[in-house]
């Protein structure tokens, strides 16, 4: 099949990238839309719509065996050849990655135009301003021809996240979330700019696909990894994830569902070659992924704010997409990925739902709501049930080839770990659909209400997704060029009933009452430990005292040693001078005297000699 017959593929990536930006460029310049926020949702939902169409039309007509298409300008000239490179790369790993990006990005908006009706013009005009540039830097992070552009696209995406995070910016607790986000993903960043330039140093090249030496390979790769421990919430940068539920529910369903936080996922498959020569790293991803699934899971469990139970199971998945990476299996990690965005895009705008019903976030505040919001229940519940990994929902297919990969590496401890979140995720959820929707309402749900079209259309949208897309592996595989192929095997039997078990065991728990009060107990000195923010105040230590402590001893020594050593010298110059001048008379006789003499110093010493 010849490239041609795609309608130029090149093209349409351009059109995916460069029509949100100019939405984004058209609301921010032009007054009319920027004041009449309505107007500024209507477009960017519009350049969202585009640049899906124009996605989708690359996802179904993109054939497996296609080696990429590229389309790359000279950038940053230098004597004898070119620094870098800039333009886009479409092969079967973008184009997956660029319809996930758009199809969320696109539900996101379209939800966002009933859910943030209630918003005044201007700051409805700046919201979807803000939306349009971050589709547009995911697209451009997604369509990298190199790590350099790849680099450009993860810094505006950081950039426009902490906008849309402190989209609420009169709300301090909203201006907090927004600059500890920017600045725990700033630090891990540091990672990946001292891999870019370290690449470039010993290759001279910023290419994804190039041999190295194991030691340069480890080095490099680590400091990636780095950088995606920031982006994508892995242990122990992930506490900017919970905090950045501050800004509004569609936005937290835009970061965590299938862009910011997924952007280190997909820079670990973009740059599968590099990671493939250090296995040592790899190694690394499977146990720290395992452990930060397992380990927010069990915080997910005593959440009482619906957003940060979601947002804590972001995390738990995210590791189980880095353990199965870290597995070998660059498939089952981007597999995940994609069946995530799907059902954590529900999950966030049906929560989104139920917040703009009730009034709050607060599990206590909800109740009885499957009477009053069917629409929403139903497919919060589809959402749950994906995320949960039961059988025939898309979660399942990915979860269990993640675990399927796991144990065909004999990484006993991560498969155990795993296992065990796989059992704390389906109770969590199974908590969360018990008291939010089957428990006895509160004041605040008596008068709850079931959402309008705008944003119910894109919660039966991603319900339908989040079936269809786990039957799709053997496609995607085919588009990547990997191996897939699903097998029921002991583990993910095993994985099923935990699954099962975990729900069967919060409907005990919170709808029948049927265990007792002291087996939660178990459970309340995690919750201390969540909500004390141990890490939190352990970082403010790290930072007062350690950080600020250098930083100060840095700056004695740069005053008083460095600008001592440069004033001295500058100092002896002066008076050196001042001293030297004085034999500068203007008296010719004077230097004749001294020619002299020193003609006659000359002479003895030749004597002397």
């Amino acid at each position: 099949m010849e490239l041609a017959s795609l309608g130029n593929p090149v093209d349409s990536a351009l059109v995916a990238l460069l029509v949100p930006l100019g939405a984004a460029l058209c609301i921010a310049i032009l007054s009319p839309l920027r004041r009449r926020g309505k107007l500024a949702g209507w477009l960017s939902v519009l350049a969202a719509l585009v640049a899906l169409a124009a996605s989708s039309l690359l996802l179904f007509r993109w054939q497996g065996g296609l080696g990429p298409e590229l389309f790359e300008l000279r950038w940053l000239p230098r004597a004898g050849g070119t620094l870098a490179r800039v333009g886009v790369r479409v092969d079967g790993i973008s184009v997956v990655m660029l319809t996930v990006v758009t199809l969320v990005a696109t539900c996101v908006q379209v939800f966002s135009l009933g859910y943030m009706s209630g918003e005044p013009g201007p700051a409805l005009g700046r919201y979807f301003a803000y939306h349009s540039l971050f589709i547009f830097s995911m697209s451009l992070l997604v369509l990298a021809p190199n790590l350099l552009v790849f680099l450009i696209g993860w810094e505006l995406v950081g950039l426009t996240s902490y906008l849309l995070i402190g989209f609420y910016y009169q709300k301090p607790s909203a201006a907090r979330a927004a600059v500890k986000a920017f600045w725990t993903t700033k630090f891990a960043d540091m990672g990946l700019f001292a891999a870019v330039v370290l690449l470039f140093a010993w290759t001279g090249d910023f290419s994804w696909e190039v041999p190295l030496s194991p030691q340069q390979a480890s080095l490099i790769t680590l400091l990636l990894f780095l950088a995606v421990m920031g982006k994508s919430a892995q242990f122990p940068l992930h506490v900017w994830l919970p905090d950045a539920m501050e800004g509004p529910t569609p936005v937290s369903a835009l970061l965590h569902a299938a862009t910011m936080v997924a952007a280190g996922v997909y820079l670990i498959v973009r740059t599968g070659p590099l990671f493939s020569q250090a296995p040592d790293t790899l190694t690394l991803m499977a146990y720290l992924g395992s452990f930060t699934a397992l380990f927010a899971a069990v915080i997910a469990v005593v959440q009482t704010d619906i957003k940060r139970v979601l947002a804590y199971s972001t995390c738990s998945q995210l590791g189980y997409m880095v353990a199965g990476l870290g597995a070998g299996s660059v498939m089952s990690g981007f597999f995940h990925l994609t069946t995530h965005a799907a059902f954590k895009a529900l999950l966030f705008l049906a929560a989104g739902s139920v917040i703009h019903a009730v009034g709050s976030n607060e599990l206590g505040d909800m109740g009885g709501l499957a009477r009053r919001m069917r629409l929403t229940t139903t497919v919060f519940v589809i959402g749950a049930l994906a995320l949960a990994g039961v059988p025939l929902f898309a979660g399942f297919f990915s979860k269990d080839f993640i675990l399927e990969t796991v144990f065909n590496q004999k990484l006993w401890l991560p498969l155990g770990a795993l296992l065990l979140s796989g059992f704390l995720t389906a109770f969590y959820m199974g908590r969360v659909i018990a008291l939010a929707f089957f428990g006895t309402p509160s004041s605040k749900a008596e008068h709850a209400h079931e959402s309008g079209p705008t944003m119910a259309l894109p919660l039966i949208a991603l319900a339908f997704l989040s079936v269809a897309v786990g039957w799709l592996g053997p496609r995607m595989a085919e588009m990547i060029q990997a191996d897939y192929a699903f097998h029921l095997t002991p583990v993910g039997a095993a994985a099923t009933l935990l699954a099962l078990g975990g729900l069967f065991f919060a409907w005990l728990v919170y709808a029948r009452r049927a265990v007792p009060s002291s087996v939660l107990a178990w459970f309340a000195p995690i919750g201390e430990v969540a909500r004390s923010g141990a890490l939190d105040r352990l970082y403010g230590f790290a930072f007062r005292r350690v950080v600020l402590g250098v930083a100060a001893l840095a700056g004695w020594f740069d005053r008083y040693i460095v600008d001592g050593l440069m004033n001295f010298i500058a100092w002896l110059a002066i008076v050196t001078g001042q001293r030297l001048r004085r034999i500068q008379t203007g008296n010719v006789l004077d230097y004749v005297y001294a020619v002299v003499a020193g003609a006659a110093l000359l002479i003895a010493w030749g004597m002397v000699r």
